[in-house]
């Protein structure tokens, strides 16, 4: 539902009618709301930031996995590779919750009317991306082999 008035309008309202009755949704204010979501390997939390002066919607994708004994340079490689296959978005390492982020912004275009959909796409990116890297991440955070062996085609598919 787009108000006539841009600056009115605020999606986290609809984000958050969007995933409340299937997901765990917690408000931290008026522009910002988090969703705990189910993944293939482990619960992830989706991050959406609403910049009103700017009409650009940040969402973030945490993934659960804090890295054992690997030094940050080869965490800082693996993001690197990860992200020349990208096309939406791009992964980095949330250096306070020690685990790596997909992220993404978008601009909401006053004239739009199913921004709906475009949002449920870019989670549905997201959730894809993140399920997609998990086991190199794994790979290279838990088990500590180095970035390029994690991404052996046969890991990434």
């Amino acid at each position: 539902m787009l108000a006539a008035n841009l600056y009115q309008y605020n999606p986290i309202d609809d984000i958050e009618a969007l995933f409340r009755q299937t997901n765990a949704v917690e408000r931290r204010s008026s522009n910002e709301v988090v969703i705990e979501v189910a993944g293939k390997w482990d619960n992830m939390l989706l991050f959406f930031a609403w910049e009103e002066k700017m009409n650009c919607l940040h969402i973030s994708c945490l993934i659960n996995l804090k890295p054992q004994n690997v030094e940050l340079p080869s965490i800082f490689e693996l993001l690197a590779l990860i992200n020349e296959d990208l096309w939406v978005g791009y992964f980095s390492y949330w250096e306070e919750m020690q685990m790596p982020i997909f992220r993404h912004s978008m601009f909401i275009n006053p004239e739009e009317f199913d921004l709906s959909t475009k949002i449920s796409n870019v989670v549905n990116i997201a959730i894809t991306e993140c399920e997609r890297a998990y086991p190199v991440f794994h790979a290279v955070l838990k088990q500590n082999i180095p970035p390029r062996k994690a991404l052996l085609p046969t890991v990434l598919m």
